[in-house]
C-alpha cells in the first residue's frame, strides 16, 4: 500500500512528502517538473516524472503500485497565466485532475485531499471567510480550483470516494517560488537578500492571510486520517497587512528595507482571511507556527539557500 503525492517535487508537495516519508510511509510522487525541482525530492520517495494530463502514463503508476491515498497537489498555479491563457489552465487543472479521480476509482483509492485555493470565494462581503460564504471566482484559476470541488462531490456519491478538498489562505515557506502574488513573502526575502527594493502595489494596508508551509503540510495529513468529506479552510485565521510583514522582516535582517510603492493591482482583492474553525474541529488541526517564527524559518532557508 503507497501514498500518491502529485505535484510531489513543488512547494507544498515536497513538504506532505518528507512528512510521509518521516512517518515511515511509502510514497510515490508525480510531478511533471514544470513548477517543481528535483532539489525538492525525497530520496526516499519513488518519483515519476509525469504530467497528470497523459491519462495514459498516469495509469502505469496506478497499475504498478497498490495507491491506498492520493494527496493531489499537482496543478497549474499562475494566476496570470491562467488569465492569459484559462485553456491550458483548464486542461490541467480540470481536465488533469479528472484523470486523477478516474485512476482512483478504477483502482479503488479510499480518499483524496486535494489542494484548493482561497481564489475559489472571489471578493469577500465579510470576513472572516467561512466555507459556506459564497463561491464567486473572479479569476480563471478559481473557477478551475472550484470546479474540482465539484466534481469530488460527485465523484463521494456516485463512486463513495471520500475525499478533503482544503482552500489554502496564502502560504509561504522554503521552498517556495519567488514570483506571484502568492509568494509575495518569497519575493521581498528575495529582494532583501540582494539587496533591491521590495515593491508594494498600493499602500501596503492591504492585508492577507500568511499561513506557514509546514503547518499546510500537517493539515493534508489530518484531512487523510480524518473520517469526514468536504471542504476545509486552511488559514491562521489572522489578518496581516503588507507593512506588518515588511516590519517584521527588517526585525529579522536587522536593518531598514527599502521600499518601492507602485500603483494598485488592477483586480486585487484589498482584504482576505479564511475562518479555519471547521479544520479544527472536524480535522483535529491547528496551525503550530506564528508568523515571526515562519518568517525566521524562510529567511534561513533563502539566506542558505
Amino acid at each position: 500500500m503507497a501514498n500518491l503525492v502529485t505535484g510531489g517535487a513543488g512547494f507544498i508537495g515536497a513538504n506532505i512528502v518528507d512528512k510521509l516519508i518521516k512517518n515511515g510511509e511509502k510514497t510515490i510522487v508525480v510531478d511533471n517538473l514544470s513548477r517543481g525541482s528535483r532539489e525538492n525530492l525525497n530520496d526516499e520517495a519513488e518519483f515519476y516524472e509525469i504530467d497528470i494530463r497523459d491519462q495514459q502514463v498516469l495509469k502505469n503508476v496506478f497499475r504498478k503500485h497498490e495507491i491506498e491515498y492520493v494527496y493531489h497537489q499537482a496543478a497549474q498555479a499562475d494566476a496570470v497565466l491562467a488569465q492569459e491563457e484559462p485553456a491550458f489552465d483548464a486542461e490541467t487543472n480540470i481536465v488533469g485532475s479528472l484523470n486523477i479521480l478516474e485512476m482512483c476509482v478504477e483502482y479503488d483509492v479510499k480518499k483524496v485531499v486535494y489542494a484548493s485555493s482561497a481564489a475559489v470565494y472571489g471578493t469577500p462581503t465579510e470576513l472572516p471567510l467561512q466555507e459556506e460564504h459564497l463561491a464567486a471566482p473572479e479569476s480563471p484559476y478559481g473557477v478551475s480550483k472550484l470546479t474540482l470541488e465539484y466534481y469530488l462531490e460527485i465523484y463521494k456519491e456516485q463512486y463513495d470516494l471520500d475525499y478533503a478538498a482544503l482552500r489554502y489562505a496564502n502560504v509561504y515557506g522554503p521552498r517556495q517560488f519567488a514570483e506571484g502574488e502568492g509568494g509575495v513573502i518569497a519575493i521581498f526575502i528575495t529582494r532583501a537578500l540582494n539587496g533591491s527594493p521590495l515593491i508594494v502595489y498600493g499602500d501596503g494596508k492591504q492585508t492577507r492571510d500568511f499561513i506557514y508551509v509546514d503547518d499546510v503540510a500537517e493539515a493534508n495529513l489530518k484531512a487523510m486520517t480524518s473520517n469526514t468529506n468536504g471542504v476545509y479552510n486552511i488559514s491562521c485565521g489572522k489578518q496581516t497587512s503588507l507593512l506588518k510583514i515588511i516590519s517584521l522582516l527588517e526585525d529579522i535582517f536587522d536593518k531598514k528595507l527599502k521600499t518601492s510603492y507602485e500603483a494598485p493591482r488592477s483586480g486585487d482583492i484589498k482584504h482576505s482571511c479564511l475562518n479555519n474553525n471547521k479544520a479544527k474541529n472536524q480535522l483535529d488541526w491547528v496551525p503550530n507556527f506564528n508568523l515571526k517564527k515562519g518568517l525566521e524559518n524562510t529567511v534561513k532557508y533563502y539566506k542558505n539557500k
